[in-house]
């Protein structure tokens, strides 16, 4: 027989946890550029860039943290850095 007993789903879990999902994949996507830029700095740039490529990585990796703790407008910081390391790739390669 079967068991008509299931509960309900608990849609402001779901809610929650796709809101979170969102945030990751904004963040995530963010971070991955900045690091490409990063790698950017590493392979074309001198010693300076090697610096800042190094700076900068470490900068990201705070501000990812910092913007999956924020919630919905987590992107913002990851993209200040993005918009930093890209300066200083046009700088300095």
């Amino acid at each position: 027989m079967s068991d008509n007993s299931a509960p309900a789903m608990d849609y402001d879990s779901h809610e929650r946890t796709y809101e979170g999902f969102i945030n990751f994949s904004k963040v995530g996507t963010v971070a991955v550029l900045n690091i490409v830029l990063c790698l950017i700095l590493f392979a074309f740039g001198g010693t300076a860039a090697t610096v800042f490529g190094w700076i900068m990585l470490i900068a990201t990796i705070a501000a990812s943290a910092i913007g999956l703790a924020l919630g919905a407008k987590g992107w913002v910081p990851s993209a200040v850095v993005f918009v930093l390391t890209g300066l200083l790739a046009i700088l300095t390669v």
